[in-house]
């Protein structure tokens, strides 16, 4: 999809504040307030933007500690990204999972209460598939996080 700089302004304001009324955006990319919502419309439609979420206080939730998981299956029964992404949909702690290159194949981002929780989500991973190893990493502290993506103006801009 072609977007132009006012369309990267839009994507910009909202993943700062999906709440920002119409009239408020429309001002601040210098268009009335009809365009301005076609055009968020449009990139609702075309997929854009694939959600609008509420981001909540993980320490409030109760889940403030972070875990990094590096997995690899067992060398003697590899088994299917299938198998193991029907094994981390249902753990809802797993909140993030990427396939990865190189020794790990697959990085979680869990989130639970404590180390104790952790010991939980942990054995009902191992429990799931068959893995080689499982190395944990504690985040010690947050030092950025941010859902917005950057949104740069393309060459074609």
């Amino acid at each position: 999809m072609g977007m132009d700089l006012i369309d990267r302004k839009l994507l910009e304001l909202l993943q700062h504040d999906v709440t920002m009324p119409i009239a408020e955006l429309a001002q601040r990319v210098n268009l009335s307030q009809t365009p301005c919502w076609k055009r968020v419309q449009r990139l609702k439609e075309t997929g854009v933007i694939r959600a609008q979420v509420a981001l909540c206080d993980p320490k409030k939730l109760g889940v403030g500690t972070t875990v990094f998981v590096a997995v690899r299956p067992t060398s003697t029964q590899i088994w299917g990204a299938e198998d193991f992404t029907c094994a981390v949909r249902d753990i809802p702690e797993v909140v993030e999972v990427y396939r990865m290159s190189g020794e790990t194949d697959y990085l979680l981002r869990v989130v639970v209460s404590d180390i104790d929780d952790y010991d939980r989500v942990y054995k009902q991973l191992i429990r799931a598939v068959p893995l080689y190893d499982v190395s944990s990493s504690f985040a010690m502290e947050q030092i950025k996080y941010s859902t917005a993506l950057p949104v740069r103006p393309t060459l074609e801009s």
